[in-house]
């Protein structure tokens, strides 16, 4: 396919006019223009590029690509070399950020939850990306916590008595500690994300909601797989998800 239309397919799929964020949404760095094969990852990492370069990928597609608000703009050491790779082979660099989280069906919050089983009742946080609801069956929190360990294949850091009955649950991926404030006025029993924050261990053990903290990049692994899934089927063009691990 033409890659001036996947770009026009996966910016409306995404609904990434409506979206404020951090950096620019979709395609970020233009390579060839007929698109038969891509790779996804998480972040461009250089990594990631000489892989997918590697698997002769035209395109790339992560939920972390470049041009952060606030960052150096100067093309420059690490940035330089990453998109001079990019540039060197001609392939294609698309990333999407909020708009991948928020998604319904394919974003990294809905197909977290569908993966740990979580029935989703309402949405919350900045644009609504955070999401809310129940287990599938009423757990301790040492039940789901082993859940979360088992599915995301990496021990969570679990702030709360192991014996606390989850009956609600709120969750958004990657760095969203800061939304635990509100997902305590939500009246959850727990709140997942993917990083903690020192305050958040306070305001855990004082409020008496529990707190999973279970990986940035382990539980924002999802959303890009679902959408170059989605990809493949749609357009008959082949996908690779490939996960360079990261600890955090």
């Amino acid at each position: 396919m033409r890659l001036k239309e996947l770009e026009s397919y996966l910016d409306l799929l995404l609904n990434v006019s409506q979206f404020r964020d951090y950096c620019p949404n979709g395609l970020q760095v233009e390579g060839r223009s007929e698109i038969g094969t891509i790779v996804s990852g998480v972040t461009a990492s250089f990594e990631l590029l000489q892989a997918a370069i590697d698997k002769k990928a035209d395109a790339v597609l992560v939920h972390h690509g470049y041009f952060w608000r606030g960052e150096n703009e100067c093309l420059i050491g690490m940035k330089r070399r990453r998109i001079a790779l990019l540039i060197a082979h001609d392939v294609s660099l698309f990333a999407y950020h909020l708009p991948l989280d928020a998604h319904s069906e394919m974003g990294n919050n809905s197909q977290l939850g569908n993966r740990l089983g979580f029935v989703e009742t309402g949405r919350f946080g900045e644009q609504n990306i955070a999401v809310h609801g129940c287990p599938s069956q009423v757990v301790s929190l040492k039940e789901l916590s082993v859940s979360v360990e088992q599915i995301l294949l990496r021990r969570p850091l679990v702030i709360g008595e192991e014996t606390k009955q989850i009956r609600r649950i709120a969750w958004c991926t990657g760095a969203a500690q800061d939304y635990f404030d509100e997902a305590i006025r939500l009246g959850v029993d727990v709140f997942i994300t993917g990083e903690i924050s020192e305050r958040t261990v306070h305001a855990a053990r004082e409020s008496g909601v529990a707190f999973i903290s279970a990986g940035h990049h382990a539980t924002e692994r999802y959303g890009v797989q679902a959408l170059g899934e989605h990809i493949a089927q749609k357009f008959d063009i082949t996908h690779q998800f490939i996960d360079v691990d990261n600890p955090v």
